[in-house]
């Protein structure tokens, strides 16, 4: 067995989100209250993140959340972006929020934001339990030209943001060297001679630094603007001339640099045993991004349904409370609302359907698994514009998906079960064995079949009350997504992409 197959074994203990999803225990049952931080990497794969068996990178702070805490490695993402960003504020699925396919709102406008007054939010539920909330990095799914006060309403009283491309502004092309960042929902601005994950860094620490007096608790979201292309150079390599490799990298191990100051400013300020760190990365890397997993090379695997594109790294510390070592717990990201919401005292709003389960107790230790049936992600390609209503709308009537327990995977094509594999002695997804008469295989398939059967039969797209057009609106359907399968997929930018660096 080669120790890239252990590693997949390891990691291959994954399920999608329960059948029948019970709502979430109340406040009154909560644990005491911590500070929490959840971390979100953009476009990184565990082959760039030692703890999870990768070689492509030094990271030593991401190692000590990992090694002080609880390492989760059976959790996912989902596959892309947009998809994933709207699944952890809200606690949902795409099928059921309608952020299926990703959309940029600051670079195709067509009226749509993130309406928290028809969506739940994660920054809203902590701040009903009395937290003091921050956000800095990256959103994208609001317009802030539009609505320059859509962090507040999301429930983050405190902003500091790239504000995605914005068409027609070309300063805000700029995330990394001269970044373009909204402020507490000021005018936006360019920061002359800064680099961008450091103006952001800069601000929460500042917000820590504030809270050391521990009057109320706080709660961070956040969504780093590394490591997603352009690739560049960081502060600390700029005047060399490295190859690509070594700059992506430096990208991840500056990533790295950046979450030990929080962890520092934490310990400087006597917050450490207070505050819970959440660490999580949103999807696999690109496919251009290779490293060693265990000695064996991998390809990132962004925009896949694979492994390699949805199995997140997932590390839980806070001295004291979180114990330490590696649970096989089933986990997505619809269940950090409720866990957060669980942890903080925070009743969930009755009027949105939740389909997360809360972690709280598992990462307390007071519990060592959750009862989870299977976990779940989809979603990866760009929407479309409706020609008739002129909203946006996911590509297809119904996205594929794929569920999860610990040791099958089933794939959903069409609202069927097309593919099952079990990773267990087939991590790399290459046997299908839908058509096994094996019992515990027959089970399997109908177990991810019936958790089919409780999602809607034809997608929606985002739920919102359109916003007034702009000129900036994109005028027509957005192109057909033409990813190739799983197996084929390659992470390629269109030429205009590549020029104008209006990546996600």
């Amino acid at each position: 067995m080669t120790s890239t197959r252990r590693t997949f074994l390891r990691n291959a203990s994954l399920s999608a989100a329960a059948l029948a999803l019970p709502r979430i225990a109340s406040a009154k049952t909560a644990p005491a209250r911590k500070n929490i931080i959840y971390i979100l990497i953009d476009d990184l794969g565990k082959h760039f993140i030692e703890r999870s068996g990768g070689d492509g990178a030094k990271t030593p702070h991401i190692n000590a959340i990992a090694d002080t805490g609880l390492r989760l490695p059976n959790a996912y993402s989902m596959p892309q972006c947009t998809p994933t960003r709207t699944t952890f504020l809200t606690g949902q699925y795409p099928y059921t929020h309608g952020w299926i396919n990703h959309w940029d709102v600051p670079r195709w406008g067509c009226g749509t934001h993130f309406d928290t007054d028809k969506n739940p939010s994660v920054g809203k539920v902590m701040q009903s339990a009395g937290y003091v909330t921050a956000c800095a990095g990256k959103w994208q799914i609001d317009d802030f030209r539009v609505k320059p006060d859509a962090m507040q309403t999301a429930g983050f009283e405190q902003s500091c943001m790239w504000t995605g491309y914005e068409t027609g502004v070309r300063a805000s092309n700029e995330r990394y060297f001269d970044p373009y960042i909204n402020t507490n929902g000021g005018k936006s601005k360019t920061h002359k001679g800064e680099f961008g994950p450091d103006v952001c860094n800069t601000f929460l620490l500042d917000f820590i630094r504030n809270q050391k007096d521990g009057k109320k608790p706080f709660f961070i979201y956040y969504p780093m603007i590394l490591t997603h292309g352009p690739n560049t150079k960081t502060p600390r390599n700029k005047d060399k001339k490295p190859d690509k490799t070594a700059i992506f990298r430096e990208m991840v191990e500056y990533t790295d640099l950046l979450i030990g100051k929080i962890t520092k400013a934490l310990a400087d300020t006597g917050q450490t045993k207070n505050t819970i760190v959440v660490f999580m990365t949103d999807n696999g890397s690109s496919a251009s991004v290779v490293a060693s997993l265990d000695g064996t090379k991998i390809k990132g695997g962004k925009g896949k349904d694979s492994e390699i594109g949805i199995n997140s790294p997932l590390f839980i510390s806070c001295p004291g409370t979180v114990p330490v070592g590696v649970r096989d717990t089933l986990v997505d990201l619809t269940d950090l609302l409720p866990t957060f919401a669980e942890i903080g005292g925070a009743e969930l709003p009755t009027q949105y359907k939740f389909d997360g389960r809360s972690i709280a107790k598992v990462i307390t230790g007071e519990a060592k698994d959750a009862p989870r049936e299977w976990i779940c992600a989809m979603g990866h390609g760009p929407a479309r514009v409706d020609a008739e209503t002129k909203r946006v709308m996911p590509q297809k009537q119904w996205t594929l998906r794929v569920l999860r327990d610990k040791r099958y995977k089933g794939w959903a094509e069409n609202r069927k079960i097309t593919r099952l594999y079990d990773l267990k002695n087939d991590p790399f997804e290459k046997n299908n064995l839908i058509n096994s008469k094996d019992a515990a295989i027959v089970a399997a398939i109908a177990k991810f079949q019936q958790g089919v059967g409780t999602m809607p039969t034809v997608d929606h797209g985002p739920i919102y009350k359109k916003l007034a057009p702009q000129p900036w609106d994109k005028k027509t359907k957005a192109a057909k997504d033409k990813t190739p399968k799983d197996k084929k997929l390659k992470d390629k930018k269109s030429k205009k992409d590549r020029k104008n660096k209006k990546t996600e």
